[in-house]
């Protein structure tokens, strides 16, 4: 078994059990590991602490039961192994930056630490052959582009760290109120039925500790509207990342997984990121969504 393998397989225990007492000395017995050596190699894989990441995994599954009035926040609290209210609003708190009883006032968007599918730092797929691991099925291509496409919608700013990406970020999901105030909007724009929508982050006029985040529709050439805001993917080539999610919750998560993949398999090919990473969104009749990344890319320096 890799070591990456073992850490995973305490993950799946992890999650299985969240309402129960789970002790650091069981999870590094069932890695095989010495308890010093599984919590280094936890911290070094997961981004953070087994503690940390367990009350991180906690929270994340007590919003479902906030959401829903009729449970109490005392009630929730045990449930997820808090003791008591203080410390599970405290938690709660210095995760999100909202109590428990804020959230459940107003249930807005917020970002959770997701379980991390450590398979994805590992295996270096080809072109055009998909690759599944935890539900999750995608495939990179290299795309060229030949025709510009052209979006018109809503720019704001979301706070960036360095090295934290979706799904590793905590806190009020203020990407997603920017597709908030686009859903708003949406009906104003005179935009292609069928057409994609597209979410990019990029630097733009963002203040320090922040990037700029684009949404948009996909519009005609020559569509532009000076009431809205247009951003244009551009002629070039691409490393492209499709995936599909069975619901809009999923792909959340899923999104996440892909910008990871995405980062490593780039790396592995000598490649890097060039300037701005583009989420396209495609129509569906039903709830499974398809998305793609479209990565543009430059040679890695030495």
């Amino acid at each position: 078994m890799h070591a990456w393998e073992a850490i995973q397989k305490t993950l799946n225990h992890i999650e299985e059990h969240l309402g129960e007492d789970i002790q650091i000395e069981e999870l590094a017995e069932i890695a095989v590991l010495s308890l010093f050596y599984y919590q280094r190699l936890f911290t070094r894989l997961v981004k953070t602490s087994v503690r940390d990441y367990i009350k991180l995994r906690r929270l994340a599954k007590s919003l479902t039961m906030l959401r829903d009035k009729e449970n109490r926040i005392i009630d929730i609290a045990m449930e997820y192994g808090f003791g008591s209210h203080v410390t599970f609003t405290r938690a709660f708190e210095e995760t999100y930056g909202i109590t428990p009883s804020q959230y459940r006032d107003k249930p807005i968007g917020l970002q959770n630490f997701d379980k991390p599918d450590l398979l994805l730092g590992y295996i270096v797929i080809d072109e055009g052959v998909p690759l599944i691991s935890d539900g999750l099925v995608l495939e990179m291509n290299r795309k060229f582009l030949e025709e510009p496409i052209n979006f018109l919608g809503v720019t704001g700013y979301y706070p960036f760290k360095y090295g934290k990406m979706v799904g590793e970020r905590t806190g009020v999901d203020t990407v997603g109120e920017i597709w908030d105030r686009f859903y708003r909007i949406l009906p104003n724009i005179s935009h292609i039925s069928e057409g994609r929508w597209v979410g990019v982050s990029y630097h733009g006029d963002a203040p320090d500790g922040y990037s700029s985040y684009f949404v948009g529709a996909e519009v005609k050439k020559g569509g532009e509207n000076p009431g809205f805001a247009d951003w244009q993917l551009p002629i070039r080539e691409y490393v492209v990342c499709g995936f599909e999610s069975e619901n809009h919750e999923q792909m959340i998560i899923d999104l996440g997984k892909a910008m990871k993949y995405t980062r490593f398999w780039l790396k592995k090919h000598n490649l890097i990121a060039d300037g701005f990473f583009p989420e396209m969104y495609y129509k569906s009749t039903s709830d499974i969504s398809y998305v793609e990344l479209w990565i543009p890319f430059k040679k890695r320096e030495k």
